[in-house]
């Protein structure tokens, strides 16, 4: 067995990008993501036919150059380039701080603040929801935006390196973006929202292992086996089953979506979640990310034994 620093580098760089979003969190001017969306909204403008092809085409120009340029640029520094990609798609720090900013007016009681706030990192209509409606929206959007913004990532950083990690938060952001059944998008976003499901299947169902294995393990398997496949979505069902299992809370049922009422499969088995259980989905969210990065290390050392 010979092990050295640079058998690791791939986890030490995943580890790298993990503290530095830790310690600097989501950049407030310039982000990266944020520039994306606006070249994406403007190919969309231009290129939107409402058709197969015109998605095809937007979605290969809105990555494609982006995702060749940091490949081309790696091998000039490997680690640093790794761990600069890894910072800047990640959205750990980012998604616990919006989760935190929900969970504290409303246990303080500042009912309009918390509703505000959860409307910020969700799509349904939340002026009129009660205490356990913004418990149960954010609730929903930590354990689902704990894939899309953290473990997807690590998945195919640790596959393809930086260069991974780009191309799947930029699919995933195009799928947040395009990845509607509208008259606008639904032909022109389908290659987005395709190839989000395909780059997000294994790990979801990874994600979800998580989440099971760190809370009420049998109760989170239960609930990813029988109330997953009632889930439109394919990935987010087994995440927001066995993350709302494994927290032991009842989630899902009706919310309001551009003013029409859904009436969503149950999640989840226990009770209604409340203001601290917000708190416990960011710890389960966080303890999940350590259990990556340590199975990365693992991993890596048998892999070169």
């Amino acid at each position: 067995m010979n092990l050295t620093v640079d058998t690791f580098a791939m986890p030490l760089a995943a580890l790298g990008g993990v503290l530095l979003d830790r310690l600097l969190g989501e950049t407030r001017r310039w982000h990266p993501l944020v520039g994306f969306g606006n070249w994406a909204a403007a190919l969309e403008s231009k290129l939107n036919r409402r058709t197969l092809a015109s998605g095809l085409l937007a979605w290969l120009l809105a990555v494609g150059p982006w995702v060749a340029l940091a490949a081309w640029l790696r091998p000039f520094a490997p680690f640093a380039c790794d761990v600069v990609l890894l910072y800047f798609a990640l959205g750990a720090q980012s998604l616990c701080e919006h989760a935190e900013a929900i969970a504290k007016p409303l246990q303080e009681g500042r009912l309009d603040e918390a509703r505000q706030r959860v409307g910020w990192i969700v799509s349904r209509e939340t002026a009129q929801l009660d205490e356990t409606g913004v418990a149960k929206a954010g609730v929903e959007s930590v354990l689902e935006n704990g894939n899309d913004a953290i473990f997807g990532t690590l998945f195919w950083f640790a596959l393809l390196g930086g260069p991974g990690a780009l191309l799947f938060r930029l699919a995933n952001t195009l799928d947040a973006m395009w990845g509607y059944r509208t008259e606008r998008y639904n032909l022109f976003g389908r290659v987005a929202a395709r190839t989000d499901d395909l780059l997000n299947w294994l790990p979801a169902r990874l994600t979800a292992l998580s989440y099971a294995l760190l809370g009420h393990t049998r109760t989170a398997f239960n609930c990813w086996r029988t109330q997953a496949p009632g889930w439109d979505s394919p990935n987010a069902g087994p995440v927001m089953a066995a993350g709302a299992g494994s927290l032991g809370i009842a989630l899902g049922g009706a919310a309001i979506y551009h003013g029409h009422e859904e009436i969503r499969p149950p999640l989840g088995q226990g009770p209604a979640p409340v203001a601290a259980d917000l708190r416990r989905a960011i710890a389960l969210v966080r303890n999940s990310l350590w259990l990556w990065l340590a199975c990365l290390f693992i991993l890596t050392g048998a892999l070169h034994a």
